[in-house]
């Protein structure tokens, strides 16, 4: 099987580490699925298309999203590193292309595109990766995670066999951080106030870390609590796992 590594543009720009992450862990899982995934990495790609989209520039974002399907569509699978952009092209390829040249090329990626943990959980079939590290944890669900890609407990699972790692949750783990994109720059002051809130929360269990699927809503917060000298960090989920298999 022939699996394409997805990797958005906020990640390829502020956080490329986290996609070198990305790419360990995934071979540890191949390894223990006994799959035989072979990976890729199209060093081509762009943007998905889902800050057009979200703004109203559909035009924009067909044109995107013409370059993505170009650029994926060879692949048996694809893995992302945000369930913000996957969900993009699960839920919103299909009416972006609707009744146009690219209309069944569109229907069959966002078939076969998955989040990062929902693809080792749900395609490799690996939840125990033998990641070991101590520290005390919580878990913020983003809203895309949640309501976009309609990711459940896939990174709970993966989380939770961590040897060593106490994962505590966090009152309205589930409400929005206040990032949403352009959201935290035309409402900056409810965007921060809700900041605020999410990172209280997290204080309030103790955690060393705030751990999230959305590299996106962990900037946004990182901001907040570094701003305001705040003991709490955020770590994206493939980073903390990648850093657990350094200590098996």
């Amino acid at each position: 099987m022939y699996t394409g590594l997805f990797v958005p543009c906020f990640i390829d720009q502020l956080y490329p580490a986290t996609a070198l992450h990305m790419i360990e862990v995934l071979r540890k899982a191949n390894e223990l699925s006994r799959s035989h995934m072979r990976f890729h990495y199209h060093d081509g790609q762009t943007c998905c298309g889902q800050v057009a989209f979200n703004g109203g520039y559909w035009d924009e974002a067909r044109e995107l999203g013409k370059k993505f399907i170009g650029d994926f569509i060879g692949y048996d699978h694809i893995v992302g590193l945000s369930a913000s952009c996957v969900g993009m092209v699960r839920n919103h390829y299909p009416e972006l292309f609707y009744n146009s040249a690219l209309h069944n090329e569109a229907k069959g990626l966002a078939k076969k595109i998955y989040e990062f943990t929902d693809f080792i959980v749900n395609v490799l079939r690996v939840e125990d990766l033998g990641a070991r590290l101590e520290e005390t944890i919580c878990f913020h669900d983003s809203c895309a995670a949640l309501r976009e890609y309609r990711l459940t407990d896939q990174p709970r699972k993966l989380l939770s066999k961590v040897r060593g790692l106490e994962l505590v949750e966090m009152k309205d783990s589930d409400v929005c951080c206040g990032f949403g994109g352009t959201f935290a720059v035309k409402h900056e002051a409810i965007s921060t106030a809700m900041a605020e809130q999410k990172i209280q929360n997290a204080l309030d269990t103790g955690a060393t870390y705030i751990v999230s699927t959305e590299a996106s809503c962990l900037m946004h917060l990182q901001c907040y609590s570094d701003k305001h000298n705040l003991p709490v960090k955020t770590i994206h989920i493939a980073d903390l796992l990648a850093k657990g298999l350094k200590n098996k």
